[in-house]
């Protein structure tokens, strides 16, 4: 995984109206859970920014007034109107195994694609869960044997180490005929 630091400052006060008033100074509410004890504290809102809009996967490094801890994002809740974050919810990596949606990147030559195909994307990431150690940041999706008509499937990546989530029957990528082959 890619690491990202956010640097942050505890809270004295939990509630709707401070929570109001950080927003208003351009910083995120948020809180650490999955440790010894929970950690609430407010970031400022673009340090955000790398975590949230990129296909990547993170470990993030929250330095908290001093105090250094492993996390991952696990939730983030947005304004329904103007899309702005609200909140944002932290998992501490443990020893215990976590839960990770990796993005997928494909490698190879598709001979369906050479013949006129085209490839469709079904699933952008897969779910993932291990050790932080093992989750990669990114699984390679091999697409040279994909004719036209034929899908790669979650049962045929292999990942070392770490536990794949996603229906084993569910489709990756597809290799759509298109309409002037069809016939053929």
């Amino acid at each position: 995984m890619k690491k990202l630091e956010i640097v942050g400052f505890k809270r004295a006060n939990l509630g709707k109206k401070e929570s109001k008033d950080l927003r208003a100074e351009a910083n995120i509410p948020a809180v650490l859970y999955g440790g010894a004890n929970q950690v609430h504290f407010y970031a400022p809102a673009i340090l955000f920014r790398d975590l949230l809009f990129t296909p990547d996967a993170y470990e993030v490094t929250l330095n908290i007034e001093g105090d250094i801890y492993r996390a991952i994002l696990q939730d983030t809740q947005f304004h329904p109107v103007n899309d702005s974050l609200l909140h944002a919810d932290f998992l501490e990596i443990t020893d215990k195994p976590i839960k990770v949606n990796v993005p997928l990147k494909f490698v190879g030559n598709s001979p369906g694609v050479q013949k006129g195909g085209k490839l469709v994307q079904k699933l952008r990431k897969i779910t993932l869960r291990g050790a932080a150690e093992n989750i990669p940041d990114a699984v390679e999706v091999n697409i040279s044997h994909l004719d036209l008509g034929k899908s790669v499937r979650v049962s045929e990546v292999k990942v070392e180490n770490v536990e794949i989530l996603n229906a084993l029957a569910l489709p990756i990528a597809t290799i759509d005929i298109p309409r002037s082959l069809r016939g053929k």
